[in-house]
């Protein structure tokens, strides 16, 4: 039901940007969010939007480097990502949850199966 695409190997300082496809009845209905898990570490928050009045949050670690958006018409949410560290490196993974945005993963109980973002010093 969640597709997340749009990852690679990207310099530091460069941009990517991560698009997650939900289903119709996910879409319309769900806060969505992004989390980021790198090697050996817990999967962390990144940004979530809420489903009724597209509110956004973010992690302290991305604020005004990342933005989470939504294309209503195409069921797609996106992370763009700009700025890029090094320490930006891990799996993406999309999440959905009925009613509003959470930064807690385990609140989530719809996962996309994760896409690689490495950047490179």
């Amino acid at each position: 039901q969640l597709q997340a695409s749009g990852g690679g190997l990207v310099q530091a300082g460069g941009s990517l940007r991560l698009s997650c496809r939900a289903s119709g009845r996910i879409f319309r209905s769900y806060a969505m969010g992004w989390f980021r898990q790198a090697p050996g570490a817990e999967r962390d928050f990144v940004a979530a939007i809420g489903w009724s009045d597209g509110s956004t949050y973010y992690a302290d670690s991305v604020k005004g480097r990342f933005t989470i958006s939504k294309d209503n018409a195409k069921t797609l949410v996106y992370l763009q990502m700009n700025s890029l560290k090094p320490e930006d490196t891990a799996v993406y993974y999309c999440a959905a949850r009925i009613n509003g945005a959470d930064t807690r993963a385990n609140m989530y109980p719809y996962w996309g199966q994760g896409t690689l973002v490495t950047v490179s010093s």
